[in-house]
């Protein structure tokens, strides 16, 4: 055989080679019908690249359903997860996205339900005092009613999906607890914060198992990346737009919720 005709076969065989691949990767979510349901943490928020179509909506092509859509080429795939969604917007809202033949859906929800916005707020602009009192309240809020909210959505998940995997996403801790940062809110402040992210996951975890839902807890992935903390951060401190502040940037998406979703998918 000459070079010529060798190295022709060669380059014929890496080339189908590379072609199996692709097309295997990307089979391997062939029958897969998604729908990415919940929050602005799943719409990505915070993380830019916003869909022209999606309004107020906020849903990013850099938000982990889309990356993972991306990536796995699925039969089908709704994105229909919303910025400011609580539970009962889900049910009004998003649902309907759902049928018999979705077998992925993945979903964030609980965090405006128990006031994420209001709270943080407080805890940025008022007093250490009206801080801790805005965060007691979201716990309590967290822990006797969202419990029964999260019990009806899932419910009605299970009802509308009945052949689906669910799978639950948690939200990170915000601040790195003592941090780096030389301005912002005191660490009194940042660690009452973070254990209103500790109660609600907490919740959340327990539902979702009840459900017999699969839930990811994202607080060790986002470790050493939050506010304040001395590496890269994943998250959003105090920005511009204001509705971008405290979530998870493209980084965070990409690194801490995409692969927790991928293992679980």
């Amino acid at each position: 055989m000459s070079r010529v005709r060798a190295l022709t076969v060669a380059l014929t065989a890496a080339a189908l080679s590379v072609t199996t691949l692709v097309a295997a990767t990307q089979a391997s979510a062939a029958g897969v019908n998604y729908v990415a349901l919940g929050d602005s943490y799943s719409a990505g928020v915070g993380s830019g690249s916003y869909t022209s179509d999606s309004g107020s909506c906020s849903r990013s092509t850099k938000a982990y359903p889309y990356l993972w859509k991306t990536a796995h080429a699925p039969t089908s795939f709704s994105f229909v997860a919303c910025s400011g969604a609580r539970t009962d917007d889900v049910v009004a809202n998003q649902l309907s996205a759902l049928s018999s033949s979705t077998t992925l859906v993945s979903i964030t929800i609980g965090g405006n339900d128990a006031g994420f916005a209001s709270t943080m707020q407080t805890c940025v602009l008022d007093s250490e005092s009206s801080c801790l009192s805005a965060v007691s309240a979201a716990k309590s809020y967290a822990t006797n009613t969202l419990p029964g909210k999260l019990t009806s959505l899932y419910g009605q998940i299970k009802a509308k999906a009945p052949n689906a995997h669910v799978v639950v996403l948690g939200y990170p801790h915000l601040y790195q607890v003592p941090g780096t940062c030389i301005f912002g809110i005191s660490n009194t402040k940042r660690t009452a914060i973070n254990g209103a992210a500790d109660t609600l996951d907490t919740v959340i975890a327990k539902q979702a198992a009840d459900a017999g839902f699969t839930f990811k807890d994202v607080r060790s992935a986002f470790a050493g990346h939050e506010i304040c903390g001395s590496s890269t951060q994943w998250l959003n401190s105090t920005t511009l737009p204001v509705s971008d502040s405290y979530h998870p940037n493209s980084t965070g998406q990409a690194n801490g919720y995409l692969p927790l979703f991928s293992a679980a998918a």
